[in-house]
Parts: C-alpha cells; structure tokens; sequence
C-alpha cells in the first residue's frame, strides 16, 4: 500500500472553460436499500424516539426487497450521487438473502445487483459484503428479521470469493464486519485471517451510546478500545461513526492511521451525536464522509454540516483549518481526498467534478475562493459535469441515464412501500 498523500498537500482546482475542474468525492458509507425509505420515520411512534426505533422502520422497508427492486433503487441511488459529485460509493451491503433468511439460487444474487447498479450508472463501487452473525454483544441468535442479513464464517468467505473474482478498475470488493454486537471474536479473527493482504476492511462501530454501554457491560471494554486490542487495525481499516470515543480511542485510531467515515446528515437525523473532529484532526487522524441512510445525497451538505456541527459544539467559526491553509473548504476537500485510496482502494484524483461559473452561487467567483463557494453557498447543484474512470457521466448536471432510471426506481418503491 503506497503513502497516503498528506493532509496538508494543495486542492488542485484547475480552471477550464466556463468552470473549475475538482477531484471526484467519495462516498465512503452507503446502504443503497435505506434510500426508499427516506423521509418515512419522521414521525414520532414513541416518546423517546432514537436509531432504535428508527430501525423498526428500516426492517419493515428491508423486508420487501428482492434483486429486482435493489436493481432499481441503487441505480437511483448511484445517479444522484453522480449528479452532486460523488465518484465513488463504498455500499455496506447486508440485505443478503430471501426475507425469510433462504439463500437465493445465487446466494450472491443481491450483491450481484449492486454490481450491476455500479456498473448500468458508472460510479466507482467497493462492494462490501457485511458479516452480520449475532443479534447483539451478547451473542444471542438472530431475530427473524435479521435472518436475511446472515452468514456463518464459511458461506461468508465463499460469497467474498465468489465476488473478488469480478474486480477490475471500477470494482473493488472488501469486507465489512457489521458491528461488534453482530459479529462475535472468534469469527472476527478466522475472516480476518482468510482475508487478501490489501483488501478494505470497514465496521459500524461507537455509533450509538446504548452500544458502549453494552460493550463495557459484556466485554469490559469501550467498542473502540476493545477493537483496537484486538485486531490489527491499520490503514485498510474504516471505522464507521465512531461518534462515542474517549481520548485513548480517539489517539489509537488516529495511530494506527484508520479512516473514521463520518455521516452528518444521518447522524444528525437519527440523533447519534457529533464526532470529536477537531481532535481528531488534531491527533492527525484521518477522515471521510457518507451519506449512509441517504436522507441526502450531497457531498456538500455533509461536508457543510460537519462544519457546521463543530460550529454548533464549540460557538466558534472556521474550525476545519489547518496551519496550511485559513480555508474551510480546502481543507474539507483536502481531508476527503487523504483518504480515499485507504477506505475505497481506488487511487485519489482519478475521477472529476466541473463546477458551472454560471451558476449564480458562484457569480464572481476566482480560483482561489470556488472551493468555499460551493461548500458555503446555497442549496441548488453547482456541478455541471462529472468524469469517471474516463468517461463523462453527467453533463450539464443531467445523468445521462436519468429519466429511465427514475422511471424504473418509482415503479420500484410503489411495490416497496405499498400498504407499509
């Protein structure tokens, strides 16, 4: 694995014409099924609402989907994250089997659909097949509504086998350990053994203040801490969340040179808390973002909101800034691209955005100020054309695939969400 490009390297913005060329934006967390249901658990069913009673809601959705339907919704999906900038997504995929937990005739049929869902719209993909084996950090069996979401180490292994074999330049397949509550020790390490050297390894973990709670209850360790004792954690590593941390967690991760990939908007939507950044970035860590239940799909909303966050945490302004530059912008794109070859296994700056000069949020904008414009700078799409791997697949700020997808994705969510 090379060295990764230092946090403080320059934004290469080149201006072309009518615009300014910018390096594509991963997007390093994503469960593509969660984009039906956005918008469908804003109702209060219980007092104290949390991500536990929002996933009650989840599992509903989850229940309903076939490959057909996952087909549909991830190329949806995969559009609009083209359309705002993102040129590469990291899909954290545990919808695995039938919904009564029956392995399909191709028991990689749902993976298969995320594939072909990349592959149909263009985005880059690093598939991340989920081991999900426990229903919490006790070790206690599966609910029936996660029995789709399971594997034993075995069928696991035989599944990322089966998918590692198709990579190329526009696939990557790593693995994804679900959690600590769903995934027991002994299975961590025998997957991790079997494991190709350079394969991505990524896990929800610290998201939740219930889930340390039980983790220090069961295993007398925070998630973090107890992780970090017990697995070789390093750069392939991507920690998902990560929100609950001490000090220790916080230095260890940063350390041992793991991506925390932060989620502002789903974060904030399922009220899980906001992540220590500036001491992270202090401690020298490294970070990305994703848009993980996709109650928005913009690169800009998640890089202005985790800004905003700290904004909110600390009543001060400007705090993502570095001694190498006073710009807020520069330096959350600047942070995004350091990681990007560590948590997705593709190399940063491959894949490109062009801004539209005539965009009014941008009317009098230079070079040296575009990045923030955009970040900073109201709500409609700036982005007029986006590149990968060579090839344009927006122009004008139209997918060229729009209207066929979205006209398969609404037929799709009608049988979804249906008498729901």
């Amino acid at each position: 694995m090379s060295p990764p490009p230092s946090a403080d390297a320059p934004v290469h913005v080149a201006e072309v014409e009518g615009g300014w060329r910018l390096p594509g934006i991963p997007n390093l967390h994503s469960h593509a099924f969660q984009r039906a249901m956005a918008g469908m658990a804003e109702r209060q069913s219980h007092p104290r609402d949390s991500f536990w009673t929002w996933r009650e809601t989840m599992y509903r959705v989850a229940a309903r989907f076939d490959p057909d339907t996952l087909h549909a919704v991830a190329c949806q999906l995969y559009v609009e994250m083209l359309e705002a900038g993102y040129t590469s997504v990291c899909e954290f995929h545990y919808l695995h089997h039938a919904p009564d937990g029956r392995p399909y005739d191709d028991p990689a049929a749902m993976s298969q659909a995320l594939v072909a869902a990349a592959r149909e719209t263009g985005i880059r993909l690093t598939l991340l097949p989920v081991l999900y084996m426990t229903g919490g950090v006790d070790g206690r069996p599966l609910a029936e509504r996660q029995k789709r979401f399971g594997h034993d180490v075995d069928g696991y292994l035989r599944l990322l086998g089966t998918l590692q074999a198709a990579q190329d330049d526009t696939l990557r397949v790593g693995c994804a350990l679900h959690s600590l509550r769903a995934v027991p020790p002994d299975a961590m390490r025998a997957v991790l053994a079997a494991l190709p050297a350079d394969a991505r390894v990524h896990i929800h973990i610290a998201e939740q203040v219930g889930e340390v709670q039980d983790c220090l209850a069961i295993r007398d360790r925070r998630p973090v801490e107890w992780l970090l004792q017990n697995a070789e954690v390093d750069r392939r590593w991507t920690l998902v969340h990560a929100t609950h941390l001490n000090d220790w967690e916080l230095a260890g991760i940063a350390q041992r040179g793991a991506t925390v990939a932060i989620c502002p908007t789903t974060e904030a939507n399922l009220g899980d808390g906001l992540f220590r950044l500036r001491d992270h970035l202090d401690a020298g860590g490294a970070w990305g973002i994703g848009s993980d239940s996709h109650i928005s799909v913009s690169p800009v909303e998640e890089l202005r909101w985790l800004e905003y966050g700290q904004r909110l945490l600390t009543r001060r302004r400007n705090i993502v800034v570095s001694p190498g530059s006073p710009s807020v912008g520069e330096n959350l794109l600047r942070g995004v691209q350091a990681s990007t070859a560590d948590a997705t296994g593709f190399e940063a700056g491959g894949d490109a955005l062009v801004l539209d000069a005539g965009s009014p949020v941008l009317a009098g904008a230079t070079a040296a100020d575009v990045v923030d414009r955009w970040i900073f700078s109201g709500n409609r799409s700036a982005i007029r054309e986006v590149e990968v791997a060579g090839r344009t697949l927006v122009s004008e700020g139209r997918h060229a695939s729009r209207d066929v997808v979205r006209s398969r994705y609404r037929d799709a969510v009608a049988v979804l969400l249906r008498d729901l």
